[in-house]
């Protein structure tokens, strides 16, 4: 049975489970909710670790030096149970390490950590990547946070992400998971974007280029949220028409074109990484207001 690991200071709490090393909650400290609470009526997830492929493969098969492998979507580590390596004051770390069970679906020696920490009103998720093995270690990792919409008090109010750098990164769409050729014009307009469930209808969202590394998701006239990215230079916005809340999904590798090599060191944006070498990645998010 996964176990709850609760971290709190006089500002703000999480929790996290050991099943997939999953945030579970945010919570400052009046109360306030922030975090997607996981209704299954609309979508169990919360905050699920995406690795080591983000998106999906086609036919749910990844290849290695052409042998194939079953893969779901977001890889295998969201369904793993981590071990609670340290815990602190203000901080928590889980570890996965290989096994037997996951090398059926990725033949490889690795160690994934997942660090949450907190300082003030900012929350720190860090994740690890080391290669354990002799082999080349070829991944993707992603984080998939679902954050209430409307924010917490702002209900029927306009919404927004406001990227930092006021860019407007071209708009990528997918199809049954797989990506579609060439892009779109983006739906930013000097950095700003107002969300609307239709833009949903047709899937994620995908920038993987050009989006920054930090925007800010805001009610108009009310609270807001800031996040910072560390290393991940592709950005993905979902939610499933509808739901009351919105993904902010900073990734390093996407889902491939569709008709593309199912190799997972040929996947977009992915990474190798050499024997008894690490990697890490962190997005960091500030309750304002």
């Amino acid at each position: 049975m996964a176990e709850i690991t609760r971290i709190a200071n006089d500002a703000i709490a999480f929790e996290v489970s050991s099943l997939g090393a999953e945030l579970q909650s945010l919570k400052t400290s009046d109360g306030r909710s922030w975090l997607w609470s996981g209704d299954p009526a609309f979508w169990n997830g919360r905050s699920p670790i995406l690795f080591p492929i983000v998106g999906k493969a086609a036919d749910n098969t990844v290849l290695v030096d052409g042998e194939p492998f079953e893969m779901h979507q977001h890889g295998i580590a969201r369904r793993q149970e981590f071990r609670l390596a340290e815990v602190g004051e203000t901080f928590c770390l889980h570890e996965l390490v290989s096994m037997e069970a996951s090398k059926a679906a990725y033949p490889f020696d690795f160690r994934l950590t997942l660090r949450h920490a907190i300082e003030g009103r900012r929350l720190t998720v860090t994740a690890e990547v080391g290669n354990t093995g002799s082999l080349s270690l070829p991944f993707g990792l992603g984080f998939h946070p679902a954050f209430a919409w409307p924010l917490p008090g702002a209900e029927g109010r306009e919404h927004t992400v406001v990227l930092d750098n006021k860019a407007e990164p071209p708009l990528v769409r997918i199809e049954n998971g797989l990506r579609k050729p060439g892009s779109l014009a983006s739906p930013f307009k000097a950095g700003r974007l107002v969300l609307n469930h239709s833009y949903f209808n047709e899937d994620a969202m995908i920038f993987p280029e050009g989006a920054g590394d930090g925007l800010t998701y805001a009610a108009d006239g009310g609270p807001s949220l800031h996040f910072t990215f560390e290393n991940l230079p592709n950005l993905a916005l979902w939610t499933k028409p509808g739901a009351p809340f919105i993904c902010v999904e900073p990734w390093h590798g996407t889902a491939p074109e569709i008709g593309a090599s199912a190799e997972i060191a040929d996947r977009p944006y992915s990474l190798e990484l050499a024997p008894r070498r690490s990697a890490k990645f962190a997005f960091s998010v500030e309750v304002v207001g």
